[in-house]
């Protein structure tokens, strides 16, 4: 009897083990089989990660990164959800539009985007300029969006905003034009250390090597500075675009992560002034880059709202 409820125990435990190792096989699965892929929309290549089944999930990156800033975390999301991480246009392997670098036009391009590939309703999240992108996103296109996450940045146009626009130590939203970009060419790397450092709680945990260099070779590719730095020449547009959008309240859940040593307070208050139903995480002892520095405080928050 002992010999056969030991046996009865060896074999659970085996297949409880065989359990949880198939639970862990898939990510490592699906970063093997995540798809880069182009689509014309509108006369305008825009290039896109995507893996996954289920409902839609749109992944916006932010300044200095590409869609490669998802990576760590598509694999969790494509349990759930068809994820789809562009790249904005003018960053990364998007291609490079004539005019209309800003956030309101962008979101309308990714939203073009997103019909091309047949989604009629979606999640969107964005981080730093990716942040203003999304929210664009949603408020021109509420019935669309099912729930909205924004990370690390604040709104333009917003009350609150102009503190962190003016911050004399935020010299970088106006440092672009043919001097800076002839200053910064051939020392991209050197350029984006100032980010990755400085606006991390602690520069020792904040992006890795790899990501580094791919980020730095995406933006020294001819026109991709000038295009990025675009985005933060569009603020004051975007304050105009945004001020107005903001007089009718985002109906959708909406969720604010920020780090408690960058700008985790000012975006979950902004949030509460565009929307009616917003929930704020800010994340202790973190900087700007919420997704690299806590990575699993914030895809824990970011998996429980979706």
């Amino acid at each position: 009897m002992k010999r056969r409820w030991s046996f009865c125990l060896c074999f659970a435990f085996l297949a409880l083990l065989s359990i949880s190792l198939s639970r862990a096989v898939p990510a490592a699965a699906v970063e093997s089989t995540i798809n880069s892929r182009t689509a014309v929309v509108e006369g305008l290549k825009l290039h896109y990660l995507t893996v996954g089944h289920g409902p839609a999930v749109i992944l916006l990156h932010g300044y200095t990164q590409t869609s490669r800033m998802w990576r760590p975390i598509i694999p969790l999301l494509a349990e759930k959800f068809t994820v789809i991480a562009p790249d904005l246009p003018g960053i990364g392997d998007s291609e490079i539009p004539s005019g209309g670098l800003d956030m309101k036009t962008a979101a309308i391009r990714l939203h073009a985007l997103a019909k091309s590939l047949g989604v009629e309703k979606t999640r969107v999240v964005g981080h730093d300029i990716g942040l203003m992108v999304a929210y664009a996103y949603a408020a021109q296109f509420p019935s669309e969006v099912e729930k909205l996450v924004v990370m690390d940045a604040f709104l333009p146009g917003v009350a609150g905003w102009e503190n962190a626009y003016n911050n004399p130590g935020i010299w970088h939203f106006r440092f672009n034009g043919p001097t800076p970009e002839a200053l910064v060419r051939g020392r991209e790397r050197t350029y984006f250390e100032y980010f990755w450092n400085d606006f991390a709680a602690d520069k020792a945990h904040s992006l890795p090597e790899t990501d580094r260099v791919a980020y730095a070779a995406a933006y020294a590719r001819p026109g991709r500075m000038r295009a990025g730095w675009a985005y933060f020449v569009s603020f004051q547009q975007a304050a105009k675009d945004f001020a107005e959008l903001s007089l009718t309240k985002l109906t959708m859940p909406v969720l604010a992560i920020g780090g408690e040593k960058a700008n985790g307070d000012l975006l979950g208050q902004q949030m509460k002034i565009v929307a009616s139903d917003a929930t704020m995480v800010v994340l202790k002892d973190a900087g700007h880059w919420v997704l690299e520095e806590k990575q699993k405080e914030t895809t824990d928050a970011l998996i429980k709202f979706l």
